[in-house]
């Protein structure tokens, strides 16, 4: 792995495939870091000869932490929501996001890429494709929602399950609370995780880095993020719109709203799927992704 300096920030990134490959950039969702990806993910899209870019997101993982900023006073944040002053209690928004993104993939030497994001990914996939429509070929927004705040997000369940921490900021209770977490808002018996799997990859995780205060300051920067679902329209690029059927942390609802306001979206629903990615659903996943980014590159 290695670090860039993007967007005024240093950026954790690693590179999968041949270097002469057709680019390919993953961005994780909330909370998770580029070690989380699926090796047999990976390995589909290099296989297939794609070059595949993955990145820790700010505030997470290895890439730069905005500590000097504190925890963000929530209070404060959701009351602006109503006059629009949220975006003044967060350290940054969506949109940054989106720009490491960009100025990421530029100093690779890797637009136009396809892009896939999940979750708040998904998110930050629109707004690059928004703001910085030259690095991008084509989108693939998983699991992931239109920004509307009129369409529900998520069950009660699950909204808990978003907000709960960790009992310590322990190894063992982190482990736990992500094996009781997939329990709420993971795939059907059909396709979950093992508990084991989860647990391996938690601790993985947690080894490599532990920032509870950089979770905090994404999920303001999601809360604090200006909506975007009435400029999708404006967008002109292929779209794979990626959901499961049983996803309670971010309802098929919201999925289906980002096709439809996104002209020529294809929306696709994973029978089975939640708001995860066990072993069992890259295959299914691929099925559509390879054959969807093989005729936007050709």
């Amino acid at each position: 792995m290695a670090k860039l300096h993007a967007n005024g920030i240093d950026l954790e990134y690693k590179i999968h495939g041949p270097e002469d490959g057709k680019p390919f950039l993953l961005i994780c969702g909330f909370t998770r870091s580029l070690a989380s990806w699926p090796p047999s993910l990976i390995a589909g899209l290099t296989e297939s000869g794609y070059k595949v870019i993955i990145f820790d997101n700010r505030d997470i993982g290895l890439s730069h932490q905005f500590d000097d900023f504190g925890l963000p006073d929530m209070k404060k944040l959701m009351g602006g929501l109503a006059d629009g002053s949220a975006h003044e209690h967060a350290p940054y928004v969506l949109t940054d996001m989106a720009r490491d993104a960009a100025e990421l993939l530029k100093a690779l030497s890797a637009t136009p890429a396809v892009v896939m994001g999940t979750s708040m990914g998904g998110m930050i996939c629109q707004l690059l494709a928004l703001n910085h429509p030259e690095c991008v070929t084509a989108i693939i927004p998983t699991m992931t929602t239109s920004g509307d705040p009129s369409i529900r997000m998520s069950t009660p369940e699950a909204q808990a399950v978003l907000s709960n921490r960790p009992e310590s900021p322990t190894r063992e209770a982190v482990v736990e609370r992500a094996i009781a977490s997939n329990m709420v808002i993971g795939s059907g018996a059909e396709l979950r995780a093992s508990d084991d799997q989860l647990a391996e990859g938690a601790g993985r995780d947690f080894d490599r880095a532990y920032r509870p205060a950089g979770i905090a300051r994404q999920l303001a920067a999601m809360t604090a993020q200006p909506r975007w679902h009435h400029r999708l329209e404006t967008l002109d690029l292929p779209t794979l719109v990626l959901h499961g059927e049983v996803d309670t942390l971010i309802m098929r609802e919201n999925g289906k709203d980002v096709a439809k306001r996104i002209p020529g979206a294809v929306f696709v629903e994973i029978a089975g799927w939640g708001h995860d990615m066990p072993p069992k659903s890259v295959p299914i996943l691929l099925s559509h992704i390879i054959p969807f980014a093989d005729a936007v590159t050709d």
